[in-house]
């Protein structure tokens, strides 16, 4: 398995919003909290496009770069006690018991993910690919083929799982088995839409399929 991480294994995503409200605001660009959440677990400078596109103001690369890494400064401050989701501990140490592969695939930027991680209580760090290693993030299939490769993994024996459309729409992409869970910002409809083979209201719902 390979999972996404904000509002997959850590409940993240309204702080993510919060990080992308401020930002809007502090860089005088209108944005709607349902646009921003529907948006979220993708590409950042892709994030900061649509958002500002919506509102007639368009972007170059630096201004979009400068407004994905000023959102990412904000969700840092903002993000000082996340939580594990339900069922993620208990899944992953299934996963380790089992002796079975997994990593973690997300979007965010590297300095992101430390509290995240942490947040897990894991009792070695996992395989981590973030939107530093590759140059296009989720809904690009990118860093889900990364990850792969760097657990030795076939992507067609992969369930990658996440909790946004872009999550599975990368999935897919990237010839995985998408699998949605229902703690994000995205209902199941939605991820159903968007190419989920499997829905899940919680993490737990997996254990019997590894355990």
């Amino acid at each position: 398995m390979i999972f996404d991480l904000d509002g997959t294994l850590v409940d993240t995503v309204e702080v993510r919003i919060a990080a992308w409200l401020r930002t809007f605001a502090e860089f005088d660009i209108p944005a709607a909290r349902a646009h921003v959440a529907r948006l979220i677990g993708s590409d950042g400078k892709r994030l900061a496009r649509t958002v500002a596109g919506a509102a007639g103001v368009i972007l170059d690369a630096e201004r979009a770069e400068a407004i994905d890494r000023h959102a990412g400064d904000i969700y840092s401050e903002l993000n000082v006690d996340p939580q594990p989701l339900p069922g993620a501990p208990e899944l992953l140490d299934a996963l380790n018991k089992r002796g079975l592969q997994w990593a973690v695939a997300t979007s965010s930027r590297r300095d992101q993910v430390g509290a995240s991680i942490q947040a897990l209580k894991l009792s070695k760090r996992p395989t981590v690919i973030d939107g530093s290693h590759v140059k296009h993030a989720k809904p690009a299939p990118d860093l889900l083929l990364y990850a792969a490769a760097e657990i030795g993994v076939e992507p067609s024996r992969v369930w990658y799982v996440g909790d946004s459309i872009w999550d599975m729409e990368a999935a897919a992409k990237a010839e995985m088995v998408p699998i949605g869970v229902v703690t994000g910002a995205a209902t199941a409809e939605d991820l159903k839409a968007s190419g989920a083979g499997l829905t899940v209201d919680n993490l737990r719902q997996l254990l019997p399929f590894v355990s």
